[in-house]
This record gives C-alpha cells, sequence and structure tokens, in this order.
C-alpha cells in the first residue's frame, strides 16, 4: 500500500504559506490543513468563555475543552468552534489581535499539535499541511518539508491585500511583527532545520512558487520509487 503523501510548509505570517499550500493541495489532490486556523479557531473558544488571559490555565482549560471542526478541502475552507461557524469571525482583527495569547501557552500549543497530528494521519490520500512549526513538531517525518520566508514588508503588502486594505498599516505592523516576536519565543520559523528546504518566495510569483513545490514533491515520489504526480 502506497504511503500518503505529507507535505508540510512552515513560515512566518505573510510569506505565501496558505496560498501556496492551497494551490499545491487543489493541484495534486491533496487535503489541505491550515493549521493557523485551528489557533485562531481555538481563539475565538478562549475569547467566547470570557476567562482571563493572564491565567494560562484558565485559557487552557478554554481551548482544551473546545470541539473544533475544520475542513480539509482546499476549495472550500470553514472552520467550527463547539458546532458555530466561526469562519469569518476566526479572521477578524480581534481575533488576530488575541492569537498570540493562547499561542503563547505551550500547554495550548502541544494541544493543538496533538489535534493536527490527527488530522494529517487521518488524511489517507495525502495532505498538505502549513503553519508553524509544522516542519519540526507537528511533521517531522514529512515527505516535502519547506520553510517559505519573504521580505518583511513584503509580507505586509500581502497581508494588507488579504484583508481587502481595510487595516491601517499600524494594525498589520503590530498583528505580523508582534506575532512573530511573540512565536520566536517558543519554535524557531525563521531558519530551516536539517533536512527542511528554504524557499525565499519575496520575487517569486504564486504559480512559480507552487511549481516549486511540486516539483519537491515529485522528487520525494520519485526517491520512494513512485510514479510521478
Amino acid at each position: 500500500m502506497t504511503k500518503p503523501l505529507v507535505i508540510a510548509i512552515d513560515g512566518a505570517s505573510g510569506s505565501g504559506k496558505s496560498s501556496t499550500a492551497r494551490g499545491v493541495a487543489t493541484r495534486l489532490g491533496l487535503a489541505y490543513l491550515d493549521t493557523g486556523a485551528m489557533y485562531r479557531a481555538v481563539t475565538v473558544a478562549y475569547l467566547d468563555s470570557g476567562v482571563d488571559g493572564t491565567d494560562p490555565d484558565a485559557v487552557t482549560e478554554a481551548v482544551v475543552s473546545a470541539r473544533i471542526e475544520i475542513a480539509t478541502d482546499p476549495d472550500n475552507q470553514w472552520v467550527r468552534v463547539n458546532g458555530r461557524d466561526v469562519t469569518d469571525e476566526s479572521r477578524s482583527q480581534r481575533t488576530s489581535t488575541n492569537v498570540s495569547t493562547v499561542a503563547v501557552i505551550p500547554t495550548c500549543r502541544v494541544n493543538l499539535v496533538e489535534r493536527q497530528q490527527a488530522i494529517i494521519a487521518a488524511a489517507s490520500g495525502g495532505i498538505v499541511a502549513e503553519g508553524r512549526d509544522i516542519t519540526t513538531v507537528v511533521a517531522p517525518e514529512a515527505d516535502v518539508r519547506l520553510l517559505l520566508s519573504a521580505d518583511p514588508e513584503i509580507r505586509m503588502a500581502r497581508r494588507k491585500l488579504d484583508h481587502g486594505g481595510q487595516i491601517d498599516d499600524a494594525a498589520l505592523r503590530d498583528q505580523i511583527l508582534r506575532r512573530d516576536a511573540d512565536d520566536a519565543t517558543l519554535v524557531n520559523f525563521t531558519t530551516a532545520a536539517d533536512g527542511v528546504v528554504h524557499l525565499d518566495g519575496s520575487h517569486l510569483t504564486l504559480e512559480q512558487t507552487i511549481d516549486a513545490v511540486v516539483a519537491l514533491a515529485e522528487q520525494a515520489r520519485a526517491d520512494r520509487g513512485e510514479e510521478q504526480l
């Protein structure tokens, strides 16, 4: 039986990993997991709970007890928290501003890693998973492990486009650079670990970036003695 192909893409906020991962999954007919969406979802759960954000035990309890459902179809993305659709709410500025409260708590990260690994293991047809520490902690045995980077100004421009231009520069800078600083206290997403390919997408189009990842996937399949994708 052929082992399902697993592609893991790491990178800082705005590096293009989500668009790249969705594009690769669509082109190769694989499932897609946005682990960042899971962090945003449990942030909604934490905010819904009304617990004190300075109390890590209370935040952890809100996160661990939350029932999270997330789509793995790259062309139809949604996320639910305790049965409620929070797809739009999870991408609001309020959620983005508070996601670091959850992300910096080690016990919350452990819980999310376990959830993410379960989704990857259940993807019998293969999966592209993207997010912070995906290549080293969540899926260190992935067939393709990629660290995608981009210059900070380019990252901020891309994220502003994601918001339809409806976000001021100060809030955008805080959202990206502060998240980088917060996450850097727990994970390394700026330097490629051993066995992880580094790709600077600053001056690549989305299609060129997808092409590069697909080429890596084809090489991984060839190394396993399988036919090209």
